[in-house]
């Protein structure tokens, strides 16, 4: 049995709201249908229910970005391994950050319109990098505010 992609929103809630109706043969037809799986084993009823609505509504209305998806699976991995995944440096104006690159520091300080390097004024902190460097950077990353990813 193929599913078919609910876009009615009328016939979506009405099978919502059979869902609690279901016994545990049906639940586990529909996952199968919705998922293309096998459902894991030894769930309770009341999460395939939950697994269930969310699948549909997630196929009636579409589901999460890449991008948010890709942050929630590197969160959930950084989570197993006991690692924090999100620094909180503050980025607010007038906050100073320092880097030595080559022997020189450098300070920058964060205004609400751009960055002060040494007295001079940039559009991004990526423009100040490329300034001290000479190459292409990720301002947060070359500033330390974000971690470069394990390649």
């Amino acid at each position: 049995m193929k599913h078919r992609l609910i876009l009615d929103a009328g016939r979506l809630a009405s099978e919502l709201a059979d869902l609690p109706a279901l016994d545990r043969r049906e639940l586990m037809e529909k996952w199968r249908i919705l998922y293309g799986t096998e459902p894991p084993y030894g769930v309770r009823n009341n999460f395939l229910r939950y697994a269930i609505a969310h699948r549909m509504q997630e196929l009636a209305h579409g589901g999460l970005e890449p991008a948010t998806r890709r942050f929630l699976e590197k969160t959930a991995e950084d989570h197993a391994w006991g690692k924090q995944s999100v620094r909180s440096i503050s980025t607010e104006p007038g906050t100073r950050l320092l880097r030595e690159w080559h022997g020189k520091t450098y300070e920058v300080i964060i205004l609400k319109d751009g960055v002060q390097c040494n007295g001079t004024c940039y559009r991004s902190l990526s423009e100040v990098a490329r300034a001290i460097t000479g190459t292409r950077w990720s301002g947060p990353l070359f500033f330390g505010l974000k971690k470069k990813e394990a390649a």
